[in-house]
């Protein structure tokens, strides 16, 4: 069995109750390998003795020392004893808060194995904290290296060691290696067994490291696997290679009120190089909020349009896709391209023909949301699949898009850019192209912040631009008031705004809100009827209203950083000086302040993305959870980059020899494909 596949719940170890296991389910932890990998966060050294002498400024001390006396301070019945002792370089005293009872335990002339934090207080050597057991008894708790954990609930490390023992004991010592042999003796690694034993019960901590590696080199395998095998099967896909024609999209280039920029062009070769080729295309295309990716995407699509085939966006919002479809339309459709627009609110009456037409092939390009993979829509001749802010759609929700098609070229895009490290993991096994410059006319946006109970300052300042003529957005992180949490809200403030800038138009736009009143906002707040939108962050993506030169985002510490920085790219879309301010409130934690400094300090989203990485961890980035990926329980890919590349190696190397792992010793690696992909499917 391998470790992956310790699905037993935790409540079956030995020791473990049901509320113990409610308790360490608010670790996250429910099954046995959650548990196996819940790795300390720190060792206490029992090993080393540390006697008094040595910790007279404060510190750890870990001796054998004799109780000399007893006294107690305070006033019956809430007295506390203290109890005093010598270990031959020194003196302290414990003082046993709550714990009086000890007076039994620790007599007079007693020698005793001691460990606590020990820190000078009136005159003496004195610790509240502290472990002991009896000098002449075998030792249970010293003499070795303890592991102290991540705790919640009512757990001790005392509860945490007892519940690993257990799954050691009743499970890893059995566990077969997913890692094949060739790779752990390359690397000289000890087996999963012996590391897990070691990472928490390590004989010395230099032995630590290793066992570290290990694990974390185990969990970025895994990963590097699932993308190396999707590579080496996508390569071994061969395909007809076509010279799909340039003239439509040249044609549309040309017609457009501005020229491309160098960034657009290079990202158009690169794509179209990948979709004449004898091998499915698989490009992630990253750029700044602005940048222009959109528009690549449509000329992308032109070539295998004009040679007679069909192309397919999906967007995650109907707010998003119903704009694409627009400008597609405004773009391409005086070209001859055929546009049609799907979601799920499309009407059964306009519905069935829509499906006939694509069907039939009378459809050149589908915008849409997740409607567009849905089992009902079908193809003719799909060649090229593209998805808008892919972080938004699980690895499931792209691959049945793809399957519309013949192994159909893949484009996804993301405004929100993804750091060197993270290129490397979900998207492994594709193509990067990048667009860092930005189209002529793009201003620069002034950004502010601001303390809650300033922010007069910043509605007179929307004032003025309200008056100048131009429009404003307000963003809230919650559409109505909530007893849980003091938030303002976006229902409550729209009333507030209303009165505070009449006669300027204001209107309120939200998630619950039907697709008909959001379209009909959207219209008017573009057409410059509607001055000030109050919103959550449903604006957060693809709105684009160049006459909108003030962005004001309440509660800002509510926010990612990338969500903030998307939302900033609303505004400085037109001719005019464009303004972010972000409200804050108080009592901000260490993260909420350096999200708003890098906010403040930063403009590009490359830099912001990779502070991004830095504050928040992998996991919670673009939105690969949800993808089934970054599971990580012990490697941190901020840290392990020199692992998972010597991982990734590995992966390549195995593959390239054996594409179809038929070779006896990578039979693990079969299975833990078989596993990789099972887990996908539940995402």
């Amino acid at each position: 069995m391998y470790l992956d596949e310790l699905t037993a719940p935790i409540v079956r170890l030995k020791g473990v109750g049901p509320k113990r296991a409610d308790d360490f389910s608010k670790l996250g932890l429910t099954q046995v390998r959650d548990l196996l990998l819940h790795i300390p966060r720190e060792y206490e050294d029992r090993m080393t003795p540390v006697p008094f002498r040595a910790v007279l400024g404060g510190g750890n001390a870990n001796t054998v020392a004799e109780v000399v006396a007893h006294d107690y301070v305070g006033r019956p019945p809430q007295h506390t004893l203290k109890v005093h002792l010598d270990d031959g370089t020194g003196t302290a005293a414990l003082v046993c808060f709550g714990r009086n009872f000890l007076e039994r335990s620790l007599p007079v002339g007693k020698k005793i194995r001691v460990f606590g934090a020990f820190a000078p207080r009136y005159g003496e050597l004195q610790a509240s904290q502290f472990e002991f057991e009896p000098a002449e008894t075998p030792a249970r708790a010293f003499g070795k290296i303890l592991p102290l954990y991540p705790l919640a609930g009512g757990l001790t490390h005392a509860a945490v060691r007892t519940a690993v023992e257990a799954a050691l004991a009743g499970y890893a010592r059995h566990l077969d290696d997913e890692l094949p042999d060739s790779v752990r003796s390359r690397n000289r690694f000890p087996s999963i067994a012996d590391a897990l034993e070691t990472i928490h019960f390590p004989k010395t901590l230099g032995d630590v490291p290793l066992a570290r590696e290990r694990l974390a080199y185990g969990e970025l395998f895994s990963l590097q696997l699932s993308i190396a095998k999707r590579a080496i099967d996508r390569a071994a896909r061969a395909r007809e290679p076509i010279a799909l024609p340039v003239a439509l999209r040249d044609t549309v280039a040309s017609s457009l009120p501005f020229p491309l920029t160098q960034d657009q062009q290079t990202v158009l070769d690169e794509i179209h190089a990948d979709v004449c080729a004898d091998r499915p295309m698989a490009r992630l295309l990253q750029g700044d909020v602005g940048s222009g990716k959109t528009l690549v995407a449509f000329l992308a699509c032109l070539p295998a349009i004009e040679a007679g085939f069909q192309a397919a966006m999906m967007a995650p919002t109907e707010l998003l896709a119903r704009q694409h479809a627009e400008n597609a339309a405004r773009y391409l459709e005086s070209a001859g391209v055929r546009v049609a627009f799907l979601s799920g609110s499309v009407g059964e009456a306009g519905r069935r023909p829509l499906l006939e037409a694509i069907a039939d092939g009378r459809v050149d390009l589908v915008i849409g949301t997740h409607a567009v993979f849905s089992a009902s829509v079908e193809f003719r001749r799909l060649r090229i699949v593209v998805v808008d802010e892919q972080q938004r759609f699980g690895v499931l929700q792209r691959l049945a898009l793809t399957k519309k098609g013949t192994d159909p070229d893949l484009l996804l895009m993301t405004a929100t850019p993804i750091p060197r490290t993270l290129a490397l993991t979900v998207f492994g096994d594709m193509n990067v192209s990048t667009i860092k410059t930005m189209p002529p006319g793009r201003q620069p946006i002034e950004t502010h912040l601001a303390r809650h109970g300033n922010e007069k300052k910043v509605y007179d300042w929307v004032r003025r631009e309200l008056d100048a003529g131009r429009q404003a957005y307000f963003v809230y992180p919650l559409i109505e008031r909530s007893d849980a949490v003091e938030l303002r809200d976006a229902e409550s403030m729209h009333e507030t705004l209303t009165g505070l800038f009449a006669p300027h138009a204001t209107a309120l736009i939200h998630s619950r809100r039907s697709e008909d009143e959001k379209r009909r906002i959207m219209a008017s707040f573009v057409s410059g009827e509607i001055r000030v939108l109050v919103a959550t962050s449903i604006v957060e993506v693809g709105v684009d209203v160049p006459n909108a030169t003030c962005l004001v985002v309440e509660h800002a510490e509510r926010f990612g950083l990338a969500a903030l920085h998307q939302l900033r790219g609303r505004v400085g879309r037109g001719r005019h000086k464009s303004y972010a301010f972000f409200v804050y409130a108080e009592n901000l934690t260490e993260e909420a302040k350096d999200r708003l400094k890098v906010l403040l300090s930063e403009s590009d989203g490359f830099a912001i993305a990779e502070h991004d990485l830095r504050i928040r961890g992998p996991g919670e980035l673009s939105g690969m959870r949800q993808s089934g990926y970054l599971r990580f329980r012990v490697a941190d890919l901020a840290r392990d980059m020199a692992i998972m590349n010597s991982a990734r190696a590995a992966c390549f190397e195995i593959l390239e020899n054996d594409p179809g792992l038929e070779a006896s010793e990578n039979a693990s690696l079969r299975q833990l494909i078989d596993r990789t992909r099972s887990e996908e499917e539940c995402v």
